[in-house]
């Protein structure tokens, strides 16, 4: 493999938007470390990449801990060399009001979603700093930005939050060592986790979408590509001067005076 090909590690990169950003970027010519607890979710993806002709490698773990993230940087350093982007999108979702909330829950919803993300900045900003580029591209939430579901998300909405002030914190930090660092802001976006859930429930992935028709101004829920699109822009070299910044990719849904 080439030392000159561009390097993209994209955590959770086996299913939902994490599998969108790994194609698109295997499709504009990245080696790409996909990392995800799942192996089959992983490992399928790999193969999808390298049916296409790209260049992917997988790599099971947690991202709660750091031992997995610093394996995972040090594998794209083994395997080509250097880090260009990392899309830090692991998270999971955690419902529940505040008197539900567990301590499990908590240690492990801020465990992978807040710590799991700055843990994954945390392992591949030494190599950027070395080579005095980088993008970080942090996966948050609309979430982050509204008060929804009556409170039933109430772990999740904070890690979220937390992630846009790991963004600010990590762009200040490392704007001189010529490394950007930004966040995205999805709202309602259907993957398979959506479609497979929907099917237990004896629904077809049409009959889920038609389900939420009206979603938003634009009137339906956003499909993976369309949030690893924004990830891609973040990365690449349009938004060469863009850092410390959130874009949202909602649909609308948080210009709405009653979003919800």
């Amino acid at each position: 493999m080439s030392s000159e090909t561009k390097v993209a590690i994209i955590t959770g990169g086996g299913a939902g938007i994490g599998k969108a950003c790994a194609l698109r970027f295997a499709r504009e010519g990245f080696g790409v470390v996909i990392a995800d607890i799942s192996a089959e979710d992983g490992q399928r993806t790999r193969e999808l990449i390298q049916s296409e002709g790209g260049q992917a490698i997988f790599l099971g773990g947690d991202v709660s801990q750091e031992a997995d993230c610093q394996a995972w940087a040090q594998a794209a350093l083994d395997t080509w060399g250097g880090i260009d982007v990392l899309v830090a999108n692991a998270g999971v979702q955690t419902p529940g009001h505040l008197f539900e909330a567990s301590d499990e829950d908590w240690e492990r919803t801020i465990g992978v979603n807040l710590k799991g993300v700055a843990l994954s900045c945390k392992t591949v900003l030494p190599a950027m700093i070395e080579q005095g580029s980088g993008a970080l591209v942090l996966i948050s939430s609309v979430n982050a930005l509204l008060g929804v579901g009556g409170g039933r998300m109430l772990i999740y909405d904070a890690s979220k939050a937390g992630v846009l002030a790991l963004t600010r914190s990590l762009a200040i930090a490392h704007g001189q060592d010529g490394i950007r660092v930004n966040s995205i802001c999805p709202g309602v976006t259907v993957t398979e986790f959506h479609e497979q859930r929907a099917a237990e429930r004896g629904q077809t992935p049409e009959e889920l979408r038609a389900g939420l028709k009206g979603h938003a101004l634009l009137g339906k829920p956003a499909e993976p590509h369309q949030i690893a699109s924004a990830v891609y822009f973040m990365a690449s070299e349009d938004a060469s001067h863009i850092t410390g910044q959130y874009l949202v990719v909602d649909g609308g849904l948080t210009v709405m005076s009653h979003p919800l």
